[in-house]
């Protein structure tokens, strides 16, 4: 997913200007994929949100305590958790397909075997079945293709869980309302410290 251009930075302007300007179109880009990614099987728009909360997430550590108010910190943190969250079931996504196509490759060499097993015979015999090749690795595969579905399924409702949380917290408002703030400088802090 290539980023959104950011319009109208200022080489001249303030950091904080800046920052505000690129953070907004961060905050879009993630709730943008709102509602494609309330359908658990839109794989790749969840895959897409997670690297728009990267980019949020990242712009916001780098400048929220200099150039924002209070709440950007507390944003920051809860992008992160939904960005950890997505990317959880990013793996699970990209490692069940894994599991399938090494189950597939697997069945298609127990068939080759079995097969080769029953020679020119009319009709297969049960018992060359027994002890094919893979046959321990069968139920390994299995049992992770299940944990994987089962995990993906489980950390999918945390997702919404936790986006509907978001929601109800006015997330998106109050961020926007504290990239528009300014932290005032105290005299310490404008001040640069003494050497001695």
């Amino acid at each position: 997913m290539k980023a959104r251009k950011v319009k109208q930075l200022d080489p001249d302007g303030t950091l904080a200007d800046n920052a505000q300007r690129v953070v907004a179109v961060r905050i879009d880009e993630l709730y943008d994929f709102v509602p494609a990614v309330l359908n658990p099987k839109r794989v790749k728009r969840l895959h897409e949100m997670r690297i728009a909360a990267k980019r949020l997430r990242y712009v916001l550590e780098v400048t929220s305590s200099a150039c924002f108010g209070p709440y950007a910190l507390t944003a920051t943190k809860r992008v992160r958790e939904l960005q950890d969250l997505l990317g959880e079931i990013h793996d699970c996504d990209i490692q069940l397909p894994r599991v399938a196509q090494i189950r597939a490759e697997l069945s298609a060499d127990a068939v080759t075997e079995l097969g080769r097993r029953a020679g020119g015979a009319a009709d297969l015999d049960p018992a060359l079945a027994s002890s094919l090749p893979h046959s321990e690795d069968w139920a390994g595969l299995a049992a992770l293709e299940h944990y994987l579905t089962v995990r993906r399924g489980l950390l999918y409702d945390r997702f919404i869980s936790v986006w509907q949380d978001i929601e109800r917290s006015a997330m998106r408002a109050r961020l926007e309302y504290a990239i528009a703030e300014r932290p005032s400088l105290t005299t310490s802090d404008a001040e640069p410290a003494e050497i001695i």
